[in-house]
This record gives structure tokens, sequence and C-alpha cells, in this order.
């Protein structure tokens, strides 16, 4: 590790009831009281801690198809992106249901057909941007209120929504240009505004205006999952192994293995910090597999969650004993009291 920050790992934070399971952690973030709620794959729910990692509450089983994207609004409610059922739920911390953006079961007509042999990644099956929902990601809320969705993997576009839901615009198109996507996959809205995108199998961070006109692209990064801005204004990106052999729209082949990583960037996208980015121990504490969500809570401690089973056991990448390798806590240390805002105060 490098730069002003440092972090120390915390790999057993979680401490998971016996009654409860799951083979991937699919989202992570943190509400106002720093606790922290997990979106879990095999079984897939929704699971709540305490910033100790003393169990909550669980919910949600039964109710999702692919969990994807979770986020915590300011105002306490849950965001459950559904890959797998088009939807985008909002549910109170306890698990009610608030509202629904989508159809369940019904996807919007990119002629996408999952099944056809691929170059680089099956989103290159999206023929044409449409509507909401084929397949969404993530959501990020605004500090004015309004919601924004990555519709990545059957689509190539963000979509604006009201707080109440109500769809005020969309952008993107398949492709490699600025404004274009290939799979975009996270975001984050930064305090002015600005719209952070990880344009995943294009190996970028896009940043738009709220309005989604392109302002400028951070190249410095390959396949970014998930990203959060912190207060000052710099960016915590997970970015997704991309073994030896496969291939980037704009990189084409990869001619060596690129193993996951966690980057910090600056606000100006500087790499301030890099960590994990290990080919031939990326099983050890510290290190990433598959990384696929990130939280900062308020203390300036990381939370990074990773879909181990469904990226890397499963295509037999890394053997089964690697499957408790799903969540794992970075404690700031050396920070005195300094300490981070709280972003949903």
């Amino acid at each position: 590790m490098t730069g002003g920050r440092r972090f120390e790992v915390d790999a057993d934070w979680e401490r998971l009831p016996d009654d409860l399971r799951h083979a991937d952690v699919a989202a992570v973030d943190v509400d106002a009281a720093d606790r922290v709620y997990l979106f879990t794959r095999f079984d897939g729910q929704v699971i709540v801690y305490e910033r100790d990692g003393t169990f909550v509450r669980s919910w949600g089983k039964g109710l999702f198809t692919t969990p994807h994207g979770l986020t915590v609004g300011p105002d306490g409610g849950v965001y459950c992106v559904d890959a797998g059922d088009h939807t985008v739920r909002k549910f109170t911390p306890e698990g009610e249901l608030l509202m629904t953006l989508g159809t369940a079961g019904t996807a919007s007509d990119t002629g996408f057909v999952s099944g056809r042999p691929v170059h680089v990644h099956s989103v290159e099956g999206v023929r044409y941007a449409g509507g909401p929902f084929n397949r969404p990601t993530n959501l990020a809320v605004a500090p004015n209120g309004d919601l924004y969705v990555t519709d990545g993997y059957g689509n190539s576009r963000v979509h604006r929504f009201t707080a109440s839901g109500e769809l005020i615009g969309s952008w993107g198109e398949p492709g490699t240009g600025p404004g274009r996507f290939h799979l975009p996959h996270c975001l984050d809205v930064a305090a002015d505004g600005r719209v952070f995108v990880g344009d995943r199998e294009n190996d970028r961070i896009q940043i738009f205006t709220p309005d989604g006109e392109f302002i400028e692209e951070w190249t410095d990064i390959r396949r970014p999952c998930d990203l959060t801005i912190a207060p000052d204004g710099s960016v915590f990106v997970v970015e997704l192994w991309r073994p030896e052999g496969k291939r980037s729209f704009v990189h084409g082949e990869a001619l060596e293995d690129q193993p996951a990583r966690l980057t910090v960037l600056d606000r100006h996208g500087a790499v301030v910090e890099r960590w994990g980015d290990s080919t031939t121990d990326r099983t050890a504490a510290g290190n990433f597999i598959a990384p696929h969500g990130v939280a900062l809570d308020s203390h300036g401690d990381l939370y990074v969650a990773e879909v181990t089973y469904s990226f890397a056991i499963r295509p037999g990448w890394v053997a089964p004993s690697s499957g408790r390798h799903q969540l794992q806590k970075f404690l700031r240390v050396g920070a005195g009291e300094d300490t981070l805002a709280r972003r949903h105060a």
C-alpha cells in the first residue's frame, strides 16, 4: 500500500449466524448509524450487521432473482437492484417494500439475446439502447434526491428518476466512445451533482453532468465493479480480475494475468493508493478474487464484498476452499481522531 491512507484488513469481521448462509456478497453499503447491509446470493437476501460485526437481522429470502446492487439512501431506505428480474425495489431497513421501479420479469427491448457466441463479453449482444430495465446493475442517490440507475448487462444506459420513481431521462448507447458503454456496472454521485459511472468492460470511469452530458473519463482503471465517493472527493474503486487471455473492448486480449485490486483516486483521477494486486496470492486476506461492492463508513473504514463463487469458483479458477473470501473489512489506521463526515447525515 502506498499514499496517505493506510488500511488494515479485518477479514473475519462478519459473524454470520449458524442458520444463515451465502456463497457470494454482491453488494455492501452502510447507513447513518454505520450499520452494514449485505446483499447476498446463495441464499439471496439482505443481511444487516452492526459496525462491530454483530448480527442485527436478515430479510428478503425468496424475493430476489439475481441480487446485484444495494444502496442505503439518506432517508434510510434500502434500494435493491435485481439484475435477474429487471427491477429496482426500495425497502425499509426492516424489509417492508416501499416502491418498485420496473416490471418484474419483463426486460426492455434492446435486441439483447443471451447465449450468443461472444468475442469479449455477453454485453456485445446489446444491439441498441432501451428504456428501463434490462438486467440493471446499481443505483445511486443524488444530493437532491434524484435516483440514478445503471442498466448494464442487457442494456447500455443510465436512467435518472425522481425520488418518487418518475423517469426524468436516460443516456448512453452501446460502444466505446464518450457517453457510450459496454456494461455500465456501478455509479455514485458527487456532492456537486456529477455522476461517476464505472464502464466496466471499457476499463474506465466516465463522469457526467446531472443531465448526462459527458465531462471526462478516467482510464487508469480496469473493470470497475463498484465505486464510492468519499466526503473529501476521493474515489474508492474495486476492480475485477481479468484472467490472461480474456479481452477488453478497448485494450484487446490480456497477455498476462490482471488480478483484482482496490484503487483510491484523488478528486482529479490520480492514483493515491492501490492494493490487492496479486496474481500469486490472490486468496490471502487483504487481497481480492472477485471484488464486486465497496462501501465507506463514517470512521473511514472500508467494506469490500466479493462474488467469489459466481465469478471464480464455479468456472474453476480458484479452489472451492476459497469460498470464505466473500467480505473483508479494512480498518483505517494511523488517522488519530480524524474521521470522515457521515455520508448519510
